[in-house]
């Protein structure tokens, strides 16, 4: 076996992989980034504010059908990276108030929803009634909105409701593939945690003119003052809430993952976390923590407490001192302060007036549709921040309850399984899914990229179940020993 001979033309391609497997999937991702950064660096950033649409959206299709394992990863980094390129080209060619170019990671995530339509028939079997659940919510609200307003204001609020609930699913249905979503999620992660991190401090330090240029044109004063210093950083990201989430499942899934940019992506990680001034999510985190610790067994347990200590002795350091130690301090002060503070304050009368209005809109106001009628009979926009609230106020009861419903149901799955005392990627995304959850009463957690973060996780939860169930019938005992090994911490 050992003196068969390779083929001549097969060693030199693998040789000129550069180990990027497969060389055309990987051809296709810098053939669209070679596009990207040549028209930023020629000027030509008129052209890129349609073209990155098309290009995105022909190399996620080849991808999505051909080498599924990188459309995962491609479709993470465009909703990682996309706000960013879209304030260079603001600040290149005008500041575009419709934001088209954002419609981009939300086309390519939409490209499940072939796979929603082939697999839904069989997918009850196989566990995937919280996913129709929450797809027939959203239908429900779609039709409303419809009847409510505009197809193009639907369409917009579509692109916020369904994209995380397709993808999730696409990612549970190919449950067989799960030790390869495993992995790419991982290293997607582990690499997006560095970069936004490291970006993140230099933004909060420099504050660059394309992050300055656009805070100024959209007159977002929750986000600080556009200098140095004074920012709550958002990193790559369209704003602090949305990234803090991305980071938080990040540092999650690196207390549970040995590898060599694990230090690195720490320090600037949480560094860039506290930096962002969010404090829904820093409760959030901890919750995620104590959920990944207790489901875990007691081996795995000890490690995840070193692992926590050496991280520690890296980030308390760089906390304390300055620059950063004073924006720091001064927001954890606020836990203490909340009867003072002008943001909790406001965000309470938000939630007592919402309450009223989302408890008796029994139809709904449909998705897309952010205004309503006051007593007066005036339109006025809604303001509801709670992801609980916001899902009876836009889908009504009726699709509220499914919506809800299916989200529920999902965890209530995902605690039943035992997986997690020795795959720790399925714990870290239990713990995930459940801190993500938790941010509901607060935000609107379940919509955009933070939705993503949510159904995704808790999907890869449900798909590492079944890929185990399927091994222990399958494997031998000391087979699945062996298997089972390789999936701790």
């Amino acid at each position: 076996m050992n003196n068969i001979p390779i083929h001549p033309n097969k060693a030199r391609k693998k040789r000129f992989s550069f180990g990027l497997e497969p060389p055309l999937g990987w051809t296709a991702i810098l053939a669209f980034v070679l596009f990207t950064a040549v028209c930023i660096f020629s000027g030509a950033t008129a052209i890129l504010r349609n073209g990155y649409i098309a290009v995105s959206f022909a190399v996620g299709a080849f991808l999505y059908f051909k080498y599924p394992i990188l459309y995962i990863g491609f479709t993470w980094w465009l909703w990682f990276v996309t706000p960013f390129i879209t304030r260079i080209v603001d600040l290149r060619s005008g500041f575009d108030p419709s934001r088209f170019m954002l419609v981009s990671q939300y086309l390519v995530t939409l490209l499940t929803l072939h796979t929603l339509v082939v697999y839904l028939p069989k997918s009850l079997r196989q566990g995937g009634l919280p996913f129709v659940m929450a797809f027939l919510g959203v239908f429900y609200g779609s039709l409303i909105g419809l009847i409510k307003t505009s197809p193009m204001t639907v369409a917009r609020g579509i692109f916020d409701w369904l994209p995380p609930v397709v993808f999730a699913f696409f990612l549970f249905i190919k449950w067989r593939e799960y030790p390869q979503y495993r992995q790419v999620l991982q290293r997607t992660f582990i690499w997006g945690t560095l970069v936004m991190g490291v970006y993140g401090v230099w933004q909060f330090i420099v504050a660059p003119e394309w992050d300055v240029y656009w805070l100024i044109e959209t007159e977002l004063k929750s986000m600080g003052n556009p200098a140095p210093l004074e920012l709550r950083v958002w990193s790559t990201m369209a704003s602090p809430a949305p990234f803090s989430g991305v980071m938080m499942a990040g540092l999650l899934l690196l207390l549970t993952h040995v590898h060599y940019l694990n230090i690195p992506a720490t320090a600037a990680g949480y560094l860039s976390f506290l930096l962002t001034s969010v404090r829904t999510l820093w409760g959030a985190w901890l919750i995620g923590l104590v959920t990944l610790f207790g489901s875990l067994k007691a081996k795995s347990q000890m490690r995840l407490i070193v692992v926590i200590l050496l991280m520690a002795l890296c980030i308390v350091p760089l906390t304390t001192i300055e620059p950063f130690s004073e924006t720091i301090s001064n927001r954890f002060e606020t836990f203490t302060e909340l009867d003072k503070d002008d943001s909790a304050q406001v965000r309470q009368k938000i939630y007592e007036d919402g309450l009223k209005k989302a408890l008796t809109n029994g139809f709904g106001n449909g998705v897309g549709n952010t205004f309503t009628l006051n007593e007066q009979g005036i339109l006025e926009p809604i303001v509801i921040d709670s992801g609980f609230l916001d899902s009876f106020f836009t889908l009504g009861w009726f699709g509220a309850i499914f919506y809800l419903g299916g989200m529920l149901l999902l965890v209530y799955q995902v605690f039943q399984f035992t997986e997690c005392r020795f795959d720790s990627f399925m714990a870290a995304s239990r713990g995930i899914g459940i801190a993500m959850i938790s941010t509901l009463a607060g935000n609107s957690g379940m919509l955009g990229v933070a939705g993503m973060v949510l159904w995704g996780f808790l999907a890869m939860a449900l798909a590492g179940h079944n890929y185990h169930v399927h091994e222990q019938n399958s494997f031998s005992s000391y087979e699945l020993r062996v298997r089972k090994e390789e999936f701790e911490v």
